[in-house]
């Protein structure tokens, strides 16, 4: 498959009073052409970090790339300038943001806001601008996008705002959309809404998907791929299938355990993990699920172990899948 984006390596730190935060530590993976990658964990392990970081969109100071490669289309982003970045974002890579009231302007009518993205990318005149912005509206599938188009962001629901933010991403034609937390917010129904929207556009216009999300539940069945972060690592990587019939490692299982089911008993109640992440400016040596997990071996607090490869595309980073572990297991069966 083509590669969209190969992250290598990749370390982002924030410097602070305190000491330097450790915010992303050596992650890779890449996106392949039309492929949908969902980056998922709590909130405060590092996925808007490595998605500001991919659009380089982190302020520089405090933010800083400790280490690693960020190649879109073969070439490094983490070397572009500034000038360059902005011929990349909205043209090639574009981001839909958490929320929508806070990233549009609410003093601006809707449709001002998308011809001015339009004329900036794309060079056309204001009049084609707009006849463009009313077709982009059509195809988010806002009602009456001629009338729309002359309001402003609070005349619009929480999940027409998000539409909006899409067909701004979308203006383009982008190689690349990074959707950040794109359905906190909004009720089940409307985030159902947003993912199919994203899928149909994504069929139409060949583009490559990032989706960062707490919630495994939400990318179910949209993701071809899964990346679980945890304390600003990779912990697990695999396809979608493997990810939620056979997860690997104790923090995947567990937020596999906290997604509602329909058909949970009644009295059966949600679970939920127990702790908090680790504090990243003094990151822990070993694994940093330590504290939190049932299975806690005293070779987790002082290691952290290496990638357990499951498959060619599936892999975790738990001593409870070393061979030695595996072994031990099998010999205390016998």
């Amino acid at each position: 498959m083509e590669k969209v984006l190969e992250v290598k390596d990749l370390a982002v730190s924030f410097k602070t009073f305190f000491g330097e935060v450790e915010a992303v530590r050596k992650i890779s993976f890449d996106v392949g052409k039309k492929e949908t990658v969902a980056i998922v964990g709590e909130s405060g392990c590092g996925k808007s970090v490595t998605a500001n970081s991919i659009m380089k969109l982190l302020p520089m100071p405090p933010a800083f790339y400790k280490g690693g490669e960020i190649l879109f289309n073969g070439e490094d982003i983490i070397k572009k300038t500034e000038k360059e970045m902005q011929e990349i974002r909205g043209n090639q890579i574009s981001m839909v943001f958490q929320d929508p009231m806070t990233s549009l302007n609410p003093t601006m009518k809707i449709g001002k806001q998308i011809v001015e993205g339009i004329i900036k990318h794309q060079g056309l005149s204001k009049e084609e601008a707009r006849k463009k912005a009313i077709e982009m509206l059509e195809l988010v599938s806002v009602p009456q996008p001629e009338k729309r188009i002359n309001q402003y962001p609070h005349e619009f629901s929480g999940g027409m705002r998000q539409r909006v933010m899409i067909a701004l991403a979308m203006v383009s034609n982008p190689k690349l959309l990074i959707a950040d937390e794109p359905t906190t917010a909004l009720d089940v129904t409307v985030q159902a809404q947003i993912l199919d929207l994203m899928k149909k556009l994504q069929e139409k216009l060949d583009m490559s998907i990032i989706i960062i999300t707490h919630d495994l539940g939400v990318v179910a069945d949209m993701s071809d791929k899964v990346i679980v972060m945890y304390a600003g690592q990779i912990v697990e990587q695999g396809l979608a299938d493997e990810i939620f019939k056979n997860p690997k490692h104790p923090y995947t299982q567990k937020l596999l355990a906290s997604v509602p089911r329909l058909d949970m008993d009644r009295k059966e109640s949600i679970h939920y993990i127990e702790g908090t992440p680790p504090d990243l400016y003094i990151p822990p040596k070993g694994c940093p699920f330590y504290d939190r997990c049932d299975f806690a071996m005293k070779v987790c607090k002082d290691n952290m172990p290496d990638a357990e490869n499951h498959s060619k595309s599936h892999y975790s980073r738990c001593w409870l899948n070393h061979p030695y572990a595996k072994a031990a297991n099998e010999g205390s069966e016998k």
